[in-house]
């Protein structure tokens, strides 16, 4: 008596697999039957979404970020290397030595020292000018203020300034 073995079903692209007599143990590494891969997930799994990032202090307007930010920030960085009281205030004006109108931050010292901190454009990467004036004294000479940097930022305006007047030894125990 004959007996017939049905066939596997198997899927059309995968081969159903052969007895050729040759256990796994015995087979050649060179017919090594290759690994049954289990069937593709119907949809990958999406990830959960981001959370939007909140933007830079930067990113502010220009007419809120210099008084909202960057007047506190240098105000409370003054204090903190033991500088004398400063007052500080944004305005538009004509920038010192040579008249043209623009934004500018304005220090005042109070044994009478003067900065100002000018932005040709309202925008806080635009080109930055400061001019320096002693007591009793009008500001004589405008300097190009941060002028190589790529992007800018709160800490790097706060920390140039600070170094700058702390050049001038206007700044704590100088």
């Amino acid at each position: 008596m004959i007996r017939l073995r049905p066939e596997p079903v198997t899927d059309s692209a995968t081969p159903a697999p052969q007895n050729d007599g040759l256990s796994s143990q015995t087979r050649p590494a060179s017919q090594a039957r290759p690994a049954v891969q289990p069937p593709a997930a119907a949809a990958p799994v999406a990830a959960p979404a981001a959370k939007p990032k909140p933007p830079a202090p930067e990113e502010q307007p220009f007419g809120q970020f210099v008084p909202n930010l960057l007047l506190p920030a240098l105000a409370k960085e003054i204090q903190a290397y033991g500088g004398p009281a400063v007052e500080l205030d944004f305005e538009q004006g004509p920038m010192p030595v040579v008249g043209s109108p623009c934004s500018m931050v304005k220090g005042t010292f109070a044994g009478g020292r003067r900065f100002w901190l000018c932005f040709t454009a309202e925008d806080i990467g635009s080109l930055k000018t400061i001019a320096l004036a002693e007591p009793g004294a009008e500001a004589s000479l405008l300097e190009s203020f941060l002028i190589d940097e790529k992007k800018m930022t709160l800490a790097l305006l706060v920390s140039r300034l600070m170094s700058r007047l702390n050049g001038q030894k206007w700044l704590g125990a100088n």
